[in-house]
């Protein structure tokens, strides 16, 4: 073995992405080790059968290192992602906001806990099959949008604190989507062509509603009432959980417009509807920021920020606050800014930070 190679641990999920990865690191020369996270209990993995954490995931994964060379292993991160993430996403909904598993997942898991394996293995890098360009230069790495801005996965990475970004590599940042199934047909391996998951990878058919009902039960939920922003009452609801913000299913009838939710106040377990035009926002604040860029100005930025990962984005000014906070003042006001979810502030295709969205104040009646 040639002792000057440096070692990456690459999380294979069975998928085609993390499968090139492997392939596109070894011809890069690095010594790749394949490792995939059973994140789901034994009892409950046939349940999701078809994830990223079930068994034909770790089949498909062990079986494309076998066709690379690279050695595999499997870790069960079950407990850990039991605690970090679904116990997360649960508690989201019970404060009424709208939690976003994927960011918690990479922080707290594929580059936080994942490292600890890292080191046992003597590994320089965590790698991974992410749609985002991470550039090392000296002793600071600086994340960009991938070049397939249809599958740029950079939003999810926002949160990495600066260590984790300069031990990551994500090799498929400079590729498209077309050019990794082309590499998987001629290496000959069988995900070449597998279906890419749509879904949140824990929550069976995307039915996150039964999902919360199995894990939290009945007394998980917060029963409550409805009402619009006048004042009115409107109807009782089941459980404030089973809302977010723009949410038009499942509500009362008996109007002439279309209603949504457009408030979710977990003191009270109100829920606050209202038309399309209550849902526009133009200003609204971030906290638990987490700044990438280096030296930050003080002062207000004029920059992008992505309110939701299938948002565009949007113009805005950033005025970063005390206590990791900050003030985004949208140039456009945009519809459905909903607590919970992560605001991403982009300098053209860099990512300088964000932070999670904070539930305003709604103008609603005593």
């Amino acid at each position: 073995m040639n002792a000057t190679k440096q070692r990456v641990l690459l999380g294979m999920s069975g998928g085609v992405d993390s499968s090139v990865a492997g392939y596109l690191l070894r011809e890069q020369d690095y010594e790749v080790i394949g490792v995939t996270m059973k994140v789901w209990p034994q009892d409950c993995i046939s349940r999701a059968k078809d994830k990223c954490c079930g068994p034909q995931a770790i089949a498909d994964a062990r079986g494309v290192a076998h066709s690379l060379g690279i050695p595999h292993y499997v870790v069960d991160e079950a407990d850990q992602f039991e605690r970090l993430v679904i116990d997360y996403f649960a508690s989201e909904y019970q404060a009424g906001r709208t939690p976003n598993p994927c960011v918690m997942c990479n922080e707290k898991l594929k580059f936080g806990n994942l490292w600890s394996k890292a080191a046992a293995l003597s590994c320089d890098y965590i790698a991974t099959g992410h749609y985002a360009i991470i550039e090392h230069q000296n002793d600071r790495a600086i994340l960009r949008k991938g070049i397939d801005r249809r599958k740029d996965q950079s939003y999810f990475l926002f949160s990495l604190r600066a260590p984790q970004l300069r031990r990551a590599l994500t090799p498929l940042g400079r590729m498209t989507k077309p050019q990794i199934r082309e590499i998987a047909r001629s290496l000959g391996l069988k995900v070449a062509d597998k279906i890419d998951s749509q879904e949140i990878c824990f929550v069976p058919g995307n039915d996150y509603k039964t999902f919360l009902r199995s894990h939290l039960g009945d007394a998980g939920f917060h029963r409550g009432e409805i009402y619009d922003i006048a004042g009115n009452f409107v109807g009782e609801h089941d459980g404030i959980e089973l809302f977010t913000i723009g949410q038009r299913k499942g509500l009362p009838g008996g109007s002439l417009r279309p209603r949504y939710v457009v408030d979710l106040d977990p003191e009270t377990n109100r829920v606050i509807v209202g038309d399309g035009d209550d849902l526009v926002c133009d200003e609204f604040e971030i906290d638990r920021t987490n700044w990438i860029a280096r030296d930050l100005p003080a002062e207000d930025l004029d920059l992008t920020v992505k309110i939701r990962y299938s948002h565009a984005g949007t113009p805005a000014t950033v005025t970063p606050l005390e206590d990791n906070r900050a003030r985004i003042c949208l140039h456009e006001p945009q519809r459905a800014v909903t607590p919970g979810q992560a605001a991403v502030i982009y300098n053209d295709d860099v990512v300088l930070g964000g932070g999670w969205i904070c539930r305003r104040e709604a103008p609603v009646a005593a």
